[in-house]
């Protein structure tokens, strides 16, 4: 394998997990807070997407969106990727030419065919990836490996890929499998009726988000119910008609 060492301390950001939270571990700009998980870690201000900062696995989810005037995709090119990069703190520390967006893109079809198989929604909890998502995540997991040593200046542990271009994308599918291991029943796509729905982790107290934003979608979906009442109509399967967010 060859080396391509990149200090963990400096990728903070894309492994922050509800443990954090309960713990209240890490630098404060980088930790969720409020009902509606929202993350403060700042993003890119080109970055157009209705949901970003969320953990790195679903932030690359979301890269991909419904917008008023169509689909959107944030990886679409170049420039879109290192927007991405930035708003998911990893300038400077992964590369941002077409290799790395083909292979991150990859990894973005895989993360998806884990969580969403067949375009489903996963039930809170339910481990929701096959037998060939699983075969191909581990696959990718394979191209890295964190290395553990001790500093003179303390313990330090950095990631290690045999190829650069797949570090973006090996660290989100490393970010996929800490949010299985710490809060799985808390990984949640928005309820509204999306063609790409936004990916979300729930940090809600009572854990029942539905809405990728309440004062978007869940508004939309209020409304729609109330006008169906009005009507007499019954309520439309799956929420109602398609919502564009961004």
């Amino acid at each position: 394998m060859r080396a391509h060492g990149t200090p963990l301390t400096a990728l903070a950001d894309a492994r922050v997990t509800l443990l954090d939270l309960a713990l209240g571990a890490g630098r404060p700009e980088a930790r969720w807070h409020g009902p509606a998980g929202a993350a403060v870690r700042a993003c890119d201000p080109a970055d157009r997407r209705p949901l970003p900062g969320e953990p790195l696995a679903l932030d690359l989810l979301n890269t991909r969106w419904d917008a008023a005037a169509g689909p959107a995709d944030l990886l679409d090119g170049l420039d879109g990727y290192r927007v991405w990069l930035s708003s998911a703190g990893l300038t400077g520390l992964c590369p941002a030419d077409g290799t790395a967006l083909a292979a991150t893109r990859h990894v973005r079809e895989v993360l998806l065919s884990a969580v969403a198989p067949s375009g489903g929604r996963p039930h809170p909890g339910e481990a929701a990836a096959g037998p060939d998502a699983v075969r191909e995540v581990n696959r990718l997991l394979g191209r890295g490996t964190l290395r553990y040593r001790l500093t003179e200046a303390g313990p330090a542990t950095t990631v290690e890929v045999d190829d650069p271009a797949w570090l973006a994308g090996w660290l989100a599918l490393d970010d996929y499998l800490q949010l299985l291991g710490t809060a799985p029943d808390r990984i949640r796509s928005c309820a509204g009726p999306h063609h790409h729905p936004l990916w979300f982790l729930d940090t809600s107290r009572n854990g029942m988000r539905r809405w990728c934003s309440m004062a978007g979608c869940g508004n939309r979906a209020k409304a729609a119910r109330h006008y169906r009442r009005a009507r007499g109509e019954p309520a439309a399967p799956g929420g109602g008609a398609r919502v564009a967010v961004g």
